[in-house]
């Protein structure tokens, strides 16, 4: 299976120069939190970890980089890229709208552009419809802020992450079909199929694509946890699939994220992982270990973000 063959509904998403939209490379939590851990006078140095760990993903076949305003991570981003040597019109470039900061999404927009050194952006997404108490911004207001720049020719797609039923309609509210958010990212995997109440099927009704954070839970959050390793039910189910298919255990969910019509967004400092993650689409999942993973995973709840958010 190719990557144009991916089973993601993708809307036919595509670079300015023709490439498909497939799994991205992420430049999110850790390293926000390693820049928030520096001294303060040292945080808006260039973290050159992240640097050559983009660089490595871009030189081995991504072109899917997915960041965010929050992650701080805008200057890392337009320094590998223009390392990297390859040309704007070949990358797939998100970022994300930080609706916590008192400030309008037109304004961080134009920060975002400037940062990451480029005059457009493929996908804007809102963050988060979780606004600070403080500010009198709602998501009408700046989902309109991101349909004008979008008019502009500032942002190519746009739409919306973490959002459950319930913000999506109060957007379709002030938006004519053709400014409907066409993405909404948010935290999937065998473990929370569901971020909010009947979010997967709503999205796919109403052909937004959604793209899953965190599709690697279950190795890197709950088996890194002596605690809730005992209790995982995907520990015994991953290597007999593993095995079955030959592909290592983060393939195996890779591919069922993908199975399941999310585009992973993931992430990797090890060429070989890197490779690896591009190649979940040489092989297909049978849609009985589909179902496995499901009934497996839905007997063990856990949520990295947002808890209690979403209750």
């Amino acid at each position: 299976m190719t990557q144009s063959e991916s089973p993601v509904d993708s809307h036919n998403f595509r670079t300015v120069s023709g490439k498909p939209l497939i799994v991205g490379t992420g430049t999110g939590t850790k390293w926000q939190w390693l820049k928030k851990g520096r001294p303060e006078e040292e945080r808006t140095k260039l973290t050159q970890e992240l640097i050559d760990q983009l660089l490595l993903a871009l030189n081995n076949g991504f072109y899917h980089i997915d960041t965010a305003e929050i992650y701080t991570t805008h200057p890392e981003v337009a320094e590998a890229v223009e390392q990297s040597g390859i040309k704007r019109e070949d990358l797939w470039i998100t970022s994300k709208y930080n609706p916590y900061r008192n400030i309008t999404a037109a304004d961080a927009l134009k920060t975002t552009l400037e940062e990451l050194k480029t005059d457009y952006l493929d996908l804007y997404l809102i963050h988060t419809p979780f606004f600070s108490d403080e500010s009198t911004y709602s998501i009408e207001t700046a989902w309109k802020e991101i349909i004008d720049a979008k008019k502009q020719g500032k942002i190519r797609h746009i739409g919306v992450s973490n959002f459950a039923v319930q913000h999506l309609e109060r957007i379709f509210k002030v938006s004519e079909p053709e400014f409907y958010p066409v993405v909404n990212q948010i935290e999937f995997h065998p473990y929370l199929q569901d971020q909010s109440a009947d979010i997967t099927d709503y999205c796919k009704k109403h052909n937004i694509l959604l793209e899953a954070y965190g599709p690697l839970t279950p190795l890197f959050r709950i088996q890194s946890n002596e605690a809730d390793t005992a209790e995982d039910p995907l520990r015994k189910v991953l290597p007999k699939l593993s095995e079955k298919y030959q592909k290592t255990d983060s393939q195996i969910l890779l591919r069922y994220t993908l199975q399941r019509g999310y585009l992973p967004i993931t992430t990797s400092s090890k060429v070989q992982r890197i490779r690896e993650t591009l190649a979940i689409y040489d092989f297909e999942l049978s849609a009985e270990d589909v179902a496995l993973i499901d009934k497996e995973g839905s007997t063990f709840h856990f949520r990295s973000f947002f808890d209690g958010k979403f209750d």
